[in-house]
C-alpha cells in the first residue's frame, strides 16, 4: 500500500497553465490532462511527469464541455467517483511520491483557470485527506 503524503504536501501543489513558461518554483512539473496541449513540445513543457490516469475520462470530459453553465458539482461528484479506479489510484500514490520529494507543479491546459481538471483535482484531493483525519 502506498504511504499517504503529509496533510500540507496536499495543500502545497501549485497550479499552472502548461503554456506558461517554465519557472525553477514549479518543482516538479506535473501535466494532469488526459489529452496532449496543443501545439506544445515536450522540450518547452519540460515535465517531470504526464499523469493521464489521474485526470478525467474522456466521456466526463466531453459531457462537462457540452455544458459548462452550473456543471461544475456534477463534475467534481463524478470525477471523485473516477479517482477511487485502480488506474487513478496509482497516479495519485505516484503524485504522493513526488510530493515528497518537494514541491509539485499540476499543469492543465484550459483556458479557464478557477474551473478546470487540476483545480477539480487539488480540491478532490484535499477533501479526501481531510475527511480521513
Amino acid at each position: 500500500m502506498a504511504r499517504k503524503a503529509s496533510k500540507t504536501s496536499w495543500k502545497t501543489l501549485r497550479l499552472k497553465r502548461v503554456y506558461e513558461d517554465p519557472s525553477p518554483d514549479d518543482g516538479q512539473r506535473v501535466l494532469v490532462d488526459r489529452l496532449w496541449p496543443r501545439g506544445l513540445t515536450k522540450e518547452r513543457a519540460e515535465l517531470t511527469a504526464w499523469l493521464r490516469d489521474i485526470s478525467p475520462s474522456d466521456a466526463l470530459r466531453r459531457k462537462v464541455h457540452a455544458a459548462p453553465e452550473g456543471a461544475w458539482e456534477g463534475f467534481l461528484e463524478e470525477y471523485r467517483i473516477e479517482l477511487n479506479a485502480d488506474s487513478a489510484r496509482a497516479s495519485i500514490a505516484e503524485l504522493a511520491r513526488l510530493l515528497e520529494a518537494g514541491p509539485v507543479t499540476l499543469l492543465y491546459a484550459a483556458k479557464d483557470e478557477h474551473r478546470n481538471n487540476a483545480v477539480a483535482l487539488k480540491l478532490l484531493l484535499e477533501d479526501r485527506l481531510l475527511r480521513a483525519d
